[in-house]
């Protein structure tokens, strides 16, 4: 197991998504419709421009949630196993929150966690 495996697992994934593709092209039924091109916003027809810049800040709440989301999970491994780890693995893990706190904070006041 080594290149030749990673070369059979690649050739496999393109072989599985093409034959999936043709597959769709064949099967469904295709129609020209000018309504398809349209952007979709939850039925209500648009007006103006749909090309709109989005606030960065939303992108900083998505990320401030991506980063203690990822926090459970090493947190969940580590509460499995805390009672075999010791004292050791307890200020281990209170120096992550200690982290994680620090950067939560800086989110604080740099305004990321504000809703717009």
């Amino acid at each position: 197991m080594g290149a030749s495996s990673l070369i059979v697992l690649i050739i496999a994934a393109i072989a599985f998504s093409g034959i999936a593709i043709l597959v769709s092209k064949l099967i469904t039924k295709s129609t020209t419709n000018p309504q398809k091109g349209e952007p979709y916003e939850c039925g209500i027809p648009t007006k103006g421009n749909t090309w709109v810049q989005m606030n960065v800040g939303y992108y900083l709440f998505a990320l401030v949630f991506l980063i203690f989301d990822v926090e459970l999970v090493f947190l969940f491994p580590w509460a499995v196993v805390a009672k075999s780890l010791g004292w050791v693995a307890l200020v281990e893990i209170v120096i992550f929150f200690f982290i994680l706190f620090m950067g939560l904070l800086y989110a604080h006041r740099k305004g990321a966690l504000k809703w717009l």
